[in-house]
């Protein structure tokens, strides 16, 4: 499937439209074969079981997904429960929404690619979209360079190309384009008024959206280390401050809150990301950005999601007692079971919406 032509004279001097973004993080952060990483998406599918909740997957309507974005390795098996949801059977173009790692952003950028690359072939970037969006004010361009250097987008690439085949057949000619979007630094009024602009685009039922992001991040490398401490979740690398949205953890067998060291670091991480779940789950914008303020939890695709959940609700989809347009999670992992203060953990979800 052939993107419409774009308009080329809007390039601001930092790209060139008409290039193809190299597949960068192939064969480091995912196996840069094509047979081999075939075979691997294939067998991390497999995994997956086959009908979720009585229905058949791809689940007719799920084009809206959230999924993690590290090493394959890490995330892959994850991931896979987000793509084999994923109805691409109508789909024109798909949005891929995801935070930005190598540069400071405030607002939303976009790629002046005209291609990604993958192990796979190219996947187009609709030139068309992009110009639209450019339009408005909240939109500007992503620097080459960084562009180049960014994961969190490439990284859904081959899971999405493998889709896209087992839908539409081999002839790549036929994919439809992609919009590739960095969401940056935004407040919650922000979100909103990004969301706003993409509702039309999520109303139209030839659209997909991939939101990528992955969860809690725990260690000292990312200043984020919440514990049970004194009775209350405090963060080591805040002073051992209180964080001012608590979790609550079981109580025992007497009815006592349960001493700091019956409580795992690894179950104060899986009790911060429920909060922050569950609050994606009643697709309520508000609550959504309040938790994360809260728990200042290190869910690093926190923007995309909170744009999406906004567009949601300017759409008038997830409203309360309704269960279209709300996401449900299918899928929960952590890198690694945190104990003690020397381990890192890195949280990964898979989440799908119907519309």
């Amino acid at each position: 499937m052939e993107a419409a032509a774009r308009d080329w004279s809007k390039s601001d001097g930092h790209g060139d439209f008409q290039r193809t973004r190299p597949a960068s993080h192939a064969g480091s952060w995912y196996l840069g074969n094509a047979a081999r990483l075939s075979s691997q998406l294939d067998e991390f599918m497999s995994r997956v079981p086959d009908k979720l909740d009585g229905r058949d997957l791809p689940i007719p309507g799920a084009r809206v997904i959230i999924a993690p974005h590290a090493g394959y390795s890490y995330s892959g098996p994850c991931a896979a429960w987000a793509y084999k949801i994923l109805d691409l059977a109508n789909v024109k173009r798909v949005f891929l929404l995801g935070p930005s790692h190598t540069f400071y952003l405030k607002g939303c950028a976009l790629s002046t690619f005209g291609k990604y690359s993958t192990p796979f072939g190219d996947l187009v970037v609709d030139g068309k979209a992009v110009d639209e969006l450019m339009e408005d004010q909240k939109f500007s361009p992503i620097p080459v360079e960084y562009d180049i250097r960014e994961h969190c987008l490439e990284m859904h690439l081959p899971y999405l190309w493998k889709r896209l085949e087992q839908t539409l057949g081999s002839d790549s000619s036929q994919f439809p384009p992609i919009v590739p979007v960095l969401v940056g630094d935004l407040s919650a009024d922000g979100e909103k008024a990004v969301g706003s602009l993409l509702a039309p685009y999520l109303a139209d039922p030839k659209n997909a959206f991939i939101i990528s992001s992955d969860f809690c991040h725990w260690g000292k490398n990312y200043h984020y280390r919440p514990q049970l401490h004194n009775g209350l979740v405090r963060d080591q690398d805040a002073q051992w401050a209180s964080l001012k949205i608590q979790p609550d953890f079981k109580t025992r067998a007497d009815g006592s809150e349960p001493r700091d060291a019956e409580v795992p670091i690894h179950e104060v991480i899986k009790a911060l990301d429920d909060l922050v779940m569950d609050s994606i789950k009643t697709g309520d914008h508000s609550d959504y950005y309040s938790i994360l303020k809260g728990t200042n939890n290190t869910v690093c695709g926190r923007h995309p999601i909170g744009v999406v959940l906004a567009a949601l609700e300017k759409m008038g989809g997830a409203q309360s007692g309704e269960s279209k347009g709300k996401f449900q999670f299918v899928q929960y992992q952590r890198s690694n079971l945190a104990e003690k203060q020397s381990d890192f953990s890195v949280s990964y979800v898979s989440a799908y919406s119907i519309l």
